[in-house]
């Protein structure tokens, strides 16, 4: 099985502000389809995600529900951008044209193997991604 890095930041709205850290659940991830997960020790979260995430949850909701959503982030396995992930992400930023906080999940992604899930359209046509389209 393949460990798993999911893009947050398309649905980061949805988080639940008053809800406790605890499991990683649909509901704690914006409803981000998380059939991928099988063993949270296996998610990996991207050091830049956790910025993403800190940030509109700090500027929507104030610094307890930014620091909730963080330790719930934490449950996963929390990678570094390191020197092989940035020279990585900047060749694949620019053979794909993404901007440099997708190129860095992206390339976390592939430096560790792991499925990306995300429902950035973005990613809808990239190898080792699994594009869920956002419903309404």
């Amino acid at each position: 099985m393949l460990p798993t890095l999911i893009s947050l930041r398309q649905r980061i709205n949805g988080m639940n502000p008053r809800a406790s850290p605890g499991p990683i659940t649909p509901q704690a991830a914006g409803n981000v389809p998380l059939e991928g997960i099988q063993n949270v020790r296996e998610l990996l979260v991207p050091s830049i995600s956790i910025y993403e995430v800190f940030k509109r949850v700090l500027q929507q909701r104030g610094e307890s529900p930014a620091l909730q959503a963080i330790a719930i982030m934490q449950q996963g396995q929390v990678v570094d951008l390191d020197l092989a992930i940035a020279l990585h992400a900047a060749k694949t930023s620019v053979e794909l044209s993404l901007p440099m906080a997708d190129s860095i999940l992206l390339a976390t992604a592939q430096m560790y193997e792991a499925m990306l899930w995300t429902q950035d359209a973005d990613f809808a046509n990239i190898e080792g991604v699994k594009y869920v389209e956002r419903t309404r």
